[in-house]
């Protein structure tokens, strides 16, 4: 089949010929019909955060099932529609248990491993092995994924729709349906407008937040975070971005979403919350980046700071709830898609986020 392998780091992808083993124990194979062009791949691919090589990309999926491996199938049927999850469920460890499965112990196997559960890969070139990423590795025809790292899909729901709701709208809306509380008839700001950051817009707006000022340096962006329920947009080239947001929300945010991930603008949202205010931080950075707290004005006004992996979410409850709320209007998601590109220009999609195009790109295998 045809993948997208990344060898070097700081490298283009190269889109190759790269073989699939079948499905073992537990897993499944699956045809990609959408991948969508996610920061988190491009952070790899830079060498912010860190994997073994080669590696196919991709983490943002969705397709059709096309056959078992021994011992699957309590879950999904040959021919069923499913949204790839790049976190996986044992069920057992003590986060699945407790109701928190994004913190499945597997998911560390996935990451130190570059493998699926069990260490290993299905990926392989002659001899080469070739290593998985997040479990999915979905920049290509096909994947084997353990079958507890899949959700089922609504017909009326399109599968482009389903990728990204299993990783930018999960992890936006998320957040906010998770994390924030009691956020109806209250200011709540979002800085970052890109697949996750406009996700956790409408999640602000689905839950009655008021205002909801969304934040950027992009007016593309901006213009379409207002599409999608942002009340208020700050600019951040122009002017103080803490002075605009508290003349905004009237002096300060009770709860503001990161989803950014640069340590300038957690220090400037934590510049504008109210006391006892909290930063929801979503967006990831390089793996050594800090961020320096002034220790007195957290302590003295009681801020708080909380990191949310995957919207805080349990994605089997959340993405079916996810898709029930699209089908019913109240999340307007089709927003979220900014074009369609085959495969074999993946480099040129990556290129165009880079730029700061507006919208997921949408590759289609």
């Amino acid at each position: 089949m045809r993948a997208a392998v990344l060898r070097v780091t700081g490298a283009p992808l190269q889109v190759e010929d790269v073989e699939l083993d079948e499905p073992k124990a537990g897993e499944v194979l699956v045809r990609i019909e959408a991948a969508g062009v996610c920061h988190s791949d491009l952070h790899y691919m830079t060498g912010d955060l860190h994997a073994k090589l080669p590696l196919v990309v991709g983490h943002e999926g969705a397709g059709i099932v096309e056959a078992l491996g021994p011992g699957a199938g309590d879950r999904v049927s040959v021919g069923d529609r499913v949204a790839l999850l790049w976190r996986p469920r044992c069920g057992e460890c003590e986060s699945c248990v407790a109701g928190n499965p994004v913190l499945c112990r597997f998911g560390r196997v996935l990451a130190t491993t570059n493998g699926l559960m069990d260490g290993t890969t299905r990926l392989h070139r002659g001899d080469e092995r070739i290593h998985h990423l997040m479990g999915v590795s979905c920049f290509a025809e096909r994947v084997v994924v353990s079958e507890t790292s899949m959700v089922g899909v609504p017909d009326r729901v399109p599968l482009e729709i389903a990728a990204i709701s299993a990783c930018a709208v999960i992890t936006g809306v998320g957040a906010v349906l998770n994390a924030v509380d009691r956020a109806a008839g209250r200011p709540l700001a979002v800085f970052g407008t890109g697949g996750v950051g406009l996700a956790a817009v409408m999640g602000a707006a689905l839950t009655g937040a008021h205002p909801v000022i969304a934040i950027d340096i992009d007016p593309v962006k901006l213009a379409l975070a207002q599409r999608v329920g942002a009340t208020h947009v700050v600019d951040a080239r122009e002017g103080n971005v803490v002075a605009q947001v508290l003349e905004i929300s009237d002096g300060g945010v009770p709860w503001t979403i990161d989803a950014v991930g640069r340590p300038e603008t957690m220090r400037q949202a934590l510049e504008y919350l109210r006391p006892a205010g909290t930063l929801v931080a979503i967006g990831l950075t390089s793996a050594e980046a800090t961020v320096a707290i002034p220790i007195n004005d957290l302590v003295q006004r009681q801020k708080r700071i909380l990191g949310s992996l995957y919207g805080s979410s349990n994605p089997r409850i959340d993405i079916p709830r996810i898709f029930a709320l699209y089908l019913a209007g109240r999340l307007p998601l089709d927003e979220l898609i900014g074009g369609r590109r085959p495969l074999a220009e993946v480099n040129e999609a990556y290129t165009e986020l880079r730029t700061g195009g507006a919208g997921r790109t949408i590759l289609v295998p």
